[in-house]
């Protein structure tokens, strides 16, 4: 097992045993350090604004504006009013899903013995569906405002003719990405299964997180220049933040 042990300039660290969920609100200027402790972790995230909760994570923009199937260093995360949540500035891996969803209680049921709270504790089976429910809960919100989320530590593959399969022994142990946060973010996540992993038991693979003082992009940041598109929206953000945005 890797042992995390945090940085001089970290404000908090903790881990998400599998199963689990979690959410904080990232402040602008800030990092969120994710590691796959053991190897085969999933880690689900959803994107808000914590002064309206309205604007969230918009994956089909995320995607297509950066001219890209998955996620990797140097892409940027996408709120559905233009503006930029966070860019991925550190990936061990190449590439992380956001287009295959969450493990939905339904999809839990047919896949594993499912045991309960009462029957197992915190080795209890949970989805990603309802993990998120709960967190949404703890803000104000609820089924309604689901949205496509991120799976890091997750690939997916897909054929000539529109197949996905998922990609097992992806992520190993110790592999770690980090997040530059460029905008105040209401961070909803879990440590539930892919939606795809093929295993026959439930897998429950605990990820590590630190929150880390981060400093502002440069005007040679390789995020804010991957593209035009990063360019806008790091522009929409100065202008948010003109305007009394956080």
């Amino acid at each position: 097992m890797v042992s995390v042990t945090p940085e001089a300039e970290c404000l908090y660290a903790d881990r998400l045993e599998g199963g689990s969920h979690w959410s904080l609100v990232m402040r602008r200027g800030t990092r969120l350090r994710l590691v796959d402790i053991e190897g085969g972790a999933n880690l689900g995230m959803l994107l808000y604004n914590p002064l309206d909760k309205l604007e969230r994570y918009n994956a089909p923009d995320t995607l297509k504006c950066q001219h890209t199937f998955r996620l990797g260093q140097g892409n940027c995360l996408f709120s559905d009013m233009g503006r930029i949540f966070c860019s991925l500035i550190s990936d061990d891996l190449s590439g992380h899903d956001t287009v295959c969803g969450n493990l939905s209680e339904r999809a839990l049921h047919e896949k594993y013995e499912v045991r309960t709270f009462q029957e197992a504790r915190n080795e209890r089976s949970v989805s990603g569906e309802y993990a998120f429910l709960i967190e949404l809960g703890k803000h104000g919100l609820g089924e309604r405002d689901l949205a496509a989320n991120v799976n890091f530590f997750s690939k997916v593959l897909t054929d000539e003719a529109g197949n996905l399969s998922y990609v097992t022994d992806y992520s190993g142990p110790g592999s770690a990405v980090e997040l530059r946060f460029e905008m105040d973010s209401l961070v909803i996540m879990h440590s539930c299964p892919h939606p795809l992993n093929p295993s026959p038991e439930y897998p429950r693979r605990p990820v590590a997180f630190e929150v880390l003082r981060a400093d502002p992009p440069s005007k040679d940041d390789p995020c804010l220049n991957h593209c035009e598109e990063n360019r806008r929206g790091f522009q929409n953000n100065a202008i948010y933040h003109l305007q009394g945005g956080y």
